[in-house]
């Protein structure tokens, strides 16, 4: 059977996006839009993937030409779809490490307009030891700065030859974050003052969100769907229908800039320009993440162990249905159809056969996460309606009930579900205080649990919330006394 890149013929582009990473993410991401809009006539540009750390390699993407398939299967419209496309957009891949002149070279390009990284939540942090005179320095921001700086140096400071850089870890603000380190590094690197100008008035630093799951390459059907292609790929990347790329520039000028030189949208893509991502940060917080975090531990409790288990269980879908649409949907602030269209879509998401997304997955750290995820739909549902929400405050009593274990061997919180041990993973304060407190009475627990303002940032029962805990407390009650099913049942009637 042929590779993939020899059953095709390969577009020759100009690099107009260098891209720092190349994991299946970006791929099957940004690249498969980038391609999507080269074919569409709206943007006509090529990618450099730069691999960024020391280890690993470039073999395979380098067999392949940079040419790989990216598959997306889901449920869209309630139908269930199947889309294939041969990825061409990526044109040179290159090791930052063992191929540093060449990576260097891509400073001197004309052409050059973006930059892409997916570094990882750690990627951005500014590293007092990195050293400029390093090939490359060790951090992403120290690869950026140098490279920019050298840009900076071979136009002579030409503001046009500025970039619009577009940085995709999972952290709030990155862009502005990615802005900070770079600027600290040219301030301990003294490097003039004229770059520093420069780097602050003529690059675009963007903070986004993105949202698709990756689900990467599809082990267990490879042959059948390399079979179907016709050809050998082994960088396919499997992944969801769904997407949302929002991309925040700080000024209405510089939206209207950034949205005219990388026009996605006109290709049908789902890539928003705004000055003001918070909303839609808001949207997928609450609805698609708080929509596992308030649910994770009932369906686990109740003997499911993925989504789509909970999914197609009538009583845990009900639940999940009400904390979405009753108690998370209705506290976003953006108009209401956008957000029941997107709580639609999280449903059908949710449902997707193609993707196996484990609960015990999703509930690490679920302490932290309920913090961000679901408290503030409680705060903002009781300061809009002057009630408890009632399912949010019983997700958090079945977060209680499933923390409840002790410490093993191995110096971690384990419980049971039935004959089952599971381990639980979260900050060292809120395992030792589980640890510690698990076995009080329900309405002792649930109070001892929302003083604690290490844990929380704040006490809540000393809020202006009278009753949550006693709410919280009586649902855990009814958790322990009659089952994880049955006090669902309970609530719902």
């Amino acid at each position: 059977m042929k590779l993939i890149n020899e059953t095709i013929s390969k577009p020759a582009r100009a690099v107009k996006i260098l891209q720092f990473g190349e994991g299946n993410f970006l791929r099957a991401f940004v690249d498969h839009m980038v391609d999507i809009a080269n074919e569409k006539g709206v943007f006509d540009g090529g990618i450099a993937i730069v691999k960024p750390i020391p280890f690993g390699n470039l073999d395979m993407l380098k067999a392949q030409d940079c040419v790989y398939t990216v598959i997306l299967r889901g449920k869209q419209g309630g139908e269930t779809v199947s889309q294939k496309r041969t990825v061409t957009s990526v044109v040179k891949a290159i090791d930052a490490y063992s191929q540093y002149e060449d990576y260097a070279a891509l400073e001197r390009l004309p052409e050059l307009r973006f930059v892409v990284s997916n570094t990882t939540e750690a990627g951005i942090t500014y590293d007092e030891n990195d050293d400029y005179s390093l090939a490359p320095p060790n951090s992403y921001p120290g690869k950026l700065t140098k490279f920019l700086y050298e840009r900076y140096q071979a136009f002579s400071g030409d503001k046009d030859k500025g970039l619009i850089i577009l940085p995709v870890e999972l952290i709030e603000k990155n862009g502005a974050k990615l802005r900070e380190c770079c600027l600290r590094l040219s301030g301990r690197w003294s490097l003039p003052d004229g770059f520093r100008d420069w780097l602050m008035n003529d690059n675009i630093f963007c903070s986004t969100l993105v949202d698709r799951i990756v689900a990467g390459y599809p082990k267990d059907d490879a042959d059948a769907i390399k079979t179907e292609l016709g050809y050998e790929d082994k960088l396919i990347v499997t992944g969801e229908p769904f997407a949302l790329w929002v991309i925040e520039c700080e000024t209405p000028e510089l939206v209207q800039k950034a949205g005219r030189e990388f026009p996605l949208g006109k290709a049908g893509l789902p890539v928003v320009f705004t000055d003001n991502l918070e909303p839609y940060r808001e949207r997928k917080v609450r609805i698609l993440n708080g929509a596992h975090t308030s649910t994770v531990a009932a369906a686990y409790l109740a003997g499911l162990d993925t989504v789509g288990e909970l999914m197609n269980d009538e009583l845990l879908r009900k639940l999940i249905e009400r904390n979405v649409y009753a108690e998370l949907a209705p506290f976003v602030p953006l108009p209401a159809e956008e957000v029941k269209a997107f709580a639609d879509s999280v449903m059908e998401r949710f449902n997707n056969p193609f993707i196996v997304h484990n609960l015990l997955s999703i509930s690490l750290n679920s302490i932290s996460k309920f913090k961000a995820r679901v408290w503030p739909s409680i705060r903002d549902a009781f300061e809009k309606t002057g009630k408890l929400p009632e399912s949010l405050c019983f997700s958090l009593a079945a977060l209680m009930a499933f923390y409840s274990g002790d410490i093993n061997e191995n110096g971690k919180l384990a419980a049971k579900r039935g004959d089952d041990t599971y381990e639980i993973m979260d900050a060292a304060a809120v395992i030792r205080f589980f640890a510690d407190n698990h076995t009080l009475p329900a309405d002792e627990f649930a109070a001892a649990l929302l003083k604690r303002t290490d844990i929380w940032g704040d006490d809540f029962v000393n809020t202006k919330i009278p009753g949550l805990a006693e709410k919280v407390g009586g649902y855990l009650h009814d958790i322990r006394e009659n089952g994880i099913r049955a006090a669902v049942t309970n609530l719902l009637k």
